[in-house]
């Protein structure tokens, strides 16, 4: 019904997208003196919350390779995908450019307007103490206004590069622990975002226009 497949990997770059706007944060650790004695790069990986936190709190000594590493850390996980209506654009537009293939100079290929799509994702900062924590979220909140808006190559083919806004929704804080209350394992903090993508249908070939036969003529008793 829908004809060949097509794959563009949109949703993959979206992710890529939401975790390369995290991954750079660092923080400090000083002494009683206020002398910076490490600085640290907070990891950041794709994950749901809860495997992400039984993973430490069962064995946050593992040396494993594959194992997560020690708090402060970053996780984020993609979550519903919704049409938003409000950014339709006119269903039988189209984008066109020359087609580059050799023996194909006389066609051109095309695509049809994308369709936007909001996708959801969360965001959790989990940290030992509370100013591991709000070292890493001041780091971030200041940058959404609500939103921070990329520049992004959808469809290299086509020369498609569209600004990609991520909109800070909400900022959540939750303690986990097990045991009692002076056995505190991790704070954790819950970024809400949404992204205003798009997605794209197939590309399509057809032969350029270059004659056009057109008859003008006068209606009769028009003055």
């Amino acid at each position: 019904m829908f004809g060949g497949p097509f794959y563009f990997g949109l949703i993959r770059k979206y992710v890529i997208l939401m975790g390369t706007l995290l991954n750079n944060i660092r923080i400090t650790r000083t002494d009683s003196t206020g002398n910076t004695t490490a600085l640290l790069k907070v990891p950041i990986t794709y994950g749901p919350k809860d495997k992400m936190l039984a993973r430490v709190l069962q064995d946050p000594a593992l040396d494993k390779q594959s194992a997560v590493g020690p708090l402060p850390m970053i996780s984020f996980e993609m979550g519903k995908i919704k049409y938003d209506a409000s950014r339709k654009l006119h269903t039988t537009g189209r984008i066109a450019i020359r087609s580059d293939v050799a023996g194909e100079t006389s066609k051109f290929k095309y695509q049809y307007n994308p369709v936007p799509y909001n996708i959801q994702f969360k965001v959790f900062v989990y940290a030992k103490n509370a100013e591991d924590g709000t070292k890493i979220i001041e780091q971030i909140l200041p940058f959404f206004t609500p939103d921070w808006t990329t520049t992004v190559q959808l469809i290299p083919e086509m020369g498609i590069n569209m600004d990609i806004p991520v909109v800070l929704e909400s900022v959540n804080i939750e303690d986990s622990y097990e045991g009692d209350f002076d056995k505190r394992r991790a704070l954790i903090w819950t970024l809400d975002f949404t992204l205003k993508g798009y997605l794209y249908g197939p590309i399509k070939k057809s032969g350029i226009i270059k004659f056009a036969n057109t008859n003008f003529y006068i209606p009769p008793n028009v003055e």
